[in-house]
């Protein structure tokens, strides 16, 4: 169960889960931490995105999931696993329990366990399983392998499910993870490369799975340690800048090298996600609003806001403090956070919404 991207603007999918940042190219194959202040942040949780150039990883195909033929990155250079471990771990010495998705021949694994931490290694390509296993019997007890696709959990189309692809709850039950309550820290922290060809519908369903607290997010506030394609990025982030590593604004690049260099995400839920208006009983209406307005994303928002709500569109726009020509992509996360809890809170009329034949399937 999950929402259909169609239409969606992905700058504001990931960024419904994000703060803002700022990026730094290196061309060595590792990443620069750079400092920003928090008061220019803006999001809905903790966001913190570094780029990574295409040296050090690797691609594979692998035939699963019905003989169709997927491409998959891997880590392969020891550099950027060590990198990433420094900025994973931070100045934590205590073991950390880290669910890796997909890690193919095991590069970063090493370093995570070298590092003290404990690792489940979520491998879906089971080429790759009895090396994974053989490192498992030199670190007493630290390494797990499961064979599963972390980006193919609790599939919309239930069914009979076979391994690699399983449900969240299959797998937390088997890990002997329990639940966290929401105010606690991460349970746990997954790292990952979000799969090339379907980026952006994997964006929707974690954010889905987040607002409705189901799949993973039933589990706790799990962080996620993401590798996106830079052209994604880009279009999900637009009010980032991109900058060199010596601190100069980066000049644009061609199609192919944003699609080939990678961004380095880390997305931790905010304890205060939820207020007393959207909850994870009600986020169907909160979606169905987002959809309706990117259904036509260029668009001027009153014009939205006749077909999403009876109550006036002016009076809703000077709530929320916006003008009457300001326009969908000019919205902000927590704009439409503050759009929706407006609405839901207006006194104005004893219908708050409009709804329309496509609302009962924008949930499927």
């Amino acid at each position: 169960m999950w929402v259909p991207g169609v239409g969606l603007l992905s700058r504001l999918m990931l960024s419904a889960l994000t703060r803002a940042g700022r990026f730094c190219i290196l061309k060595s194959g590792a990443v620069r931490l750079m400092d920003v202040p928090a008061v220019n942040r803006r999001g809905l949780s903790d966001y913190y995105p570094h780029l990574m150039p295409s040296v050090g990883f690797g691609k594979s195909s692998s035939r699963v999931y019905r003989c169709r033929s997927e491409t998959k990155r891997y880590i392969t250079s020891p550099r950027v696993a060590e990198t990433l471990v420094r900025i994973l771990r931070g100045k934590r010495k205590s073991c950390q329990l880290f669910l890796e998705c997909n890690p193919g021949p095991g590069i970063l694994t090493r370093a995570l366990l070298e590092s003290g931490a404990k690792v489940i290694a979520l491998e879906s390509d089971e080429t790759f399983i009895p090396q994974l296993k053989s490192l498992g019997k030199k670190v007493n007890g630290r390494l797990e392998v499961v064979y599963c696709d972390f980006f193919k959990l609790d599939p919309r189309s239930r069914g009979i499910l076979t391994p690699p692809v399983m449900t969240s709850d299959m797998l937390f039950q088997y890990l002997g993870i329990e639940a966290q309550p929401w105010s606690k820290g991460a349970p746990l922290k997954a790292i990952g490369i979000l799969p090339p060809k379907n980026e952006r519908s994997a964006l929707w369903k974690l954010l889905h799975d987040l607002y409705s607290c189901t799949s993973i997010y039933k589990y706790g506030r799990l962080e996620l340690n993401l590798f996106i394609t830079e052209k994604e990025c880009r279009e999900s982030c637009l009010s980032f800048d991109t900058y060199t590593a010596n601190g100069q604004l980066a000049k644009q690049k061609h199609r192919e090298s944003l699609e080939q260099n990678l961004c380095f995400i880390q997305l931790t839920p905010h304890r205060n996600l939820f207020t007393g208006s959207l909850t994870p009983f009600n986020y169907d209406v909160f979606f169905h609003m987002l959809r309706q307005c990117f259904m036509k994303r260029n668009a001027k928002l009153i014009d939205h806001l006749h077909s999403l709500s009876p109550i006036d569109a002016m009076h809703i726009l000077k709530q929320i403090k916006k003008n009457k020509d300001v326009k969908v992509i000019d919205m902000y996360p927590e704009d439409f956070q503050h759009l929706f809890e407006t609405i839901e809170c207006s006194k104005d009329d004893n219908y708050k919404w409009l709804y329309d034949d496509f609302m009962e399937d924008v949930i499927i």
